[in-house]
């Protein structure tokens, strides 16, 4: 299974870089343009420390929102801010999951694989470490799990979801792993 984290890099990043360091996991990071393009060195620091970056768009705009050039642009803009991924395909999580099925085939001409996910930790709708720890434990394997960076409940609680999950038997992936292994 895969753990993912939406939304950086920002200022908590380092944060969450050194407490998976502690616990020996490496996870996909699904980055906004935006946000990479004013951190760079955090975009290195999430990849030299293992970890897999994605493009989660340039400016967290709902992609049925954009117009078509306007959606290559964002893509394409984020791109060019990121390393080059090493899957055959780039990765990409539309914002708040939205998308309708003519962003959906834009975003595939484009060259890119949507992921989404299929374990919603909540964090965004809690500031409860112990309410994301449970919706974590209904984890299955195969699961992507959506996390994001940026608040210190989420990051509180992935000691006990990582033991958790290890405990269970859980090996904890990239989303490259989990697809192409």
């Amino acid at each position: 299974m895969a753990l993912t984290f939406d939304d950086g890099p920002d200022e908590m990043t380092p944060r969450y870089l050194r407490t998976l360091d502690q616990l020996h996991v490496r996870a996909t990071f699904f980055l906004l343009g935006m946000n990479a393009e004013r951190r760079p060195e955090l975009v290195r620091s999430i990849v030299a420390s293992g970890h897999e970056v994605a493009s989660h768009g340039y400016s967290h705009r709902a992609f049925p929102s954009l117009d078509g050039c306007a959606l290559v642009d964002e893509l394409v803009h984020t791109a060019d801010i990121l390393p080059p991924s090493p899957t055959p395909r780039p990765f990409v999580r539309p914002p708040r999951g939205e998308l309708t099925p003519a962003t959906l085939a834009r975003v595939a001409l484009a060259g890119y694989t949507t992921v989404l996910w299929s374990l919603d930790s909540d964090d965004c709708r809690t500031t409860d470490s112990v309410c994301v720890e449970d919706r974590v434990s209904r984890v299955r394997p195969g699961d992507v799990v959506l996390l994001h960076e940026g608040q210190s409940w989420t990051l509180s609680a992935l000691p006990t979801i990582v033991g958790r999950l290890r405990r269970a038997g859980f090996e904890l992936v990239t989303v490259g792993e989990l697809l192409y292994s």
